[in-house]
């Protein structure tokens, strides 16, 4: 089995419970959670400097490449989700769940070669309303079974916005099963209340960990606190099989 520590983080365009703008800040946090990939929300990428190009700025200081999945026009740049990544990309396809006149959002999905195996990144963050929400999971869920044609595990991670087991929670456990519990407190970093932040995985993956990293640095660098997953892949090829999903799947543990 191969280890991969996968992480998500809303880093709030890099601005701390202190109102300050720091992003050597966020990428000490994640420094501190050693990952070998990880999902950021809330990025702004634009020319100029640490508050431009938050990811390429990230992506330096923590020797990361980077696939950025932008949203919406940010100034002169856009705005959205990435992925840093230790692991070689392979490619990457964006999907866009915005509805109506609500804040646009979308999904990351990159492609990595671990050691032979494609392992595929989904990276979402989903809005504030609930029947909003609702509509985001259908097209969400269609993004990742879309992906059922590719070879190798799947691995979901995001900030979904909803703070109860509502139907974020039931339609993507049914997805992805796993014996591990995922429902953590992120939110607010200082004193988290709810559980916004979470990473889903393939059955055929080992989870081996999953917490909150709760750092004083991390308390204190957004409002979010980044959610830590520790997984093992098969060091062995993939078999080319349609991945079971959805009624199929056993119940969750």
């Amino acid at each position: 089995m191969i280890p991969v520590t996968v992480v998500s983080y809303n880093i709030h365009r890099g601005v701390g419970l202190d109102r300050r703008l720091d992003l050597d800040r966020i990428a000490d946090v994640i420094a501190e959670t050693a990952p070998d990939v990880v999902g950021l929300q809330e990025v702004i990428r634009e020319a100029g400097g640490a508050a431009g190009d938050q990811v390429a700025y990230l992506a330096a200081a923590l020797g990361m490449e980077r696939v950025m999945g932008e949203t919406r026009a940010h100034g002169t740049g856009t705005y959205g989700n990435a992925v840093l990544t230790r692991l070689p990309v392979l490619a990457s396809a964006r999907r866009d769940l915005s509805q109506g006149a609500r804040e646009p959002r979308g999904c990351l999905r990159v492609d990595l070669d671990v050691k032979g195996t494609p392992l595929h990144v989904f990276n979402c963050h989903l809005g504030l309303a609930l029947s909003e929400r609702r509509k985001q999971l259908a097209l969400l869920r269609r993004f990742v079974r879309d992906s059922a044609r590719l070879v190798g595990p799947r691995v979901l991670v995001g900030d979904f916005n909803e703070w109860h087991r509502g139907p974020i929670t039931r339609g993507l456990r049914r997805e992805f099963s796993s014996p591990m519990r995922r429902m953590r407190r992120t939110h607010p970093a200082m004193f988290p209340l709810f559980a916004l932040d979470r990473i889903y995985w393939d059955v055929e993956l080992q989870g081996q960990e999953f917490h909150v990293h709760r750092s004083r640095l991390a308390r204190l660098a957004s409002d979010h606190l980044p959610v830590v997953a520790r997984l093992a892949v098969r060091d062995r090829p993939p078999r080319a099989v349609p991945y079971v999903m959805g009624d199929a799947l056993p119940p969750p543990e």
